[in-house]
């Protein structure tokens, strides 16, 4: 008989420790009944019943997350829809600029429209680096 009195004194404060534990890291979100520190000081002050009291009272079920909903009925794909959608309609706009830059033609009134650009790859009357007309040095005639 003393063997069965110091396993069920050794369980009851494993079980006691394990309460404590669960009880002060447990998301204080997702407790129910008291607060949380109130909580803790029932079961650190009436060991036994304090733990059974918070499994059953004071720990909070987890959220929804395991169960499934459809599509239409999760807000976070349905936030997700919108944000994709929007983010799908700036990549058409900015592709839109993009070509519509690349395809701007050089304009006669003076301004350079790009042509002969460097970064472009391709070489102006501007470009001192482009190819010459091999009969002209540069140097004024006499």
């Amino acid at each position: 008989m003393p063997r069965l009195a110091v396993i069920v004194v050794a369980a009851a404060i494993v079980f006691w420790i394990y309460t404590i534990v669960d009880c002060a890291l447990f998301d204080r979100l997702r407790v129910r009944g008291l607060r949380k520190g109130w909580w803790v000081a029932l079961v650190i002050l009436v060991p036994v019943i304090g733990g059974v009291l918070w499994f059953l009272i004071g720990r909070g079920r987890r959220n929804r997350s395991g169960r499934s909903l459809a599509p239409d009925d999760d807000a976070e794909f349905l936030r997700r829809l919108g944000s994709d959608a929007e983010q799908e309609d700036r990549i058409r706009r900015l592709e839109q600029e993009l070509a519509d830059l690349d395809q701007e033609p050089e304009t006669g009134d003076g301004r350079d429209s790009g042509a002969g650009h460097p970064s472009r790859g391709d070489s102006g009357p501007h470009d001192p680096e482009g190819p010459a007309d091999p009969g002209q040095t540069g140097r004024p005639h006499d």
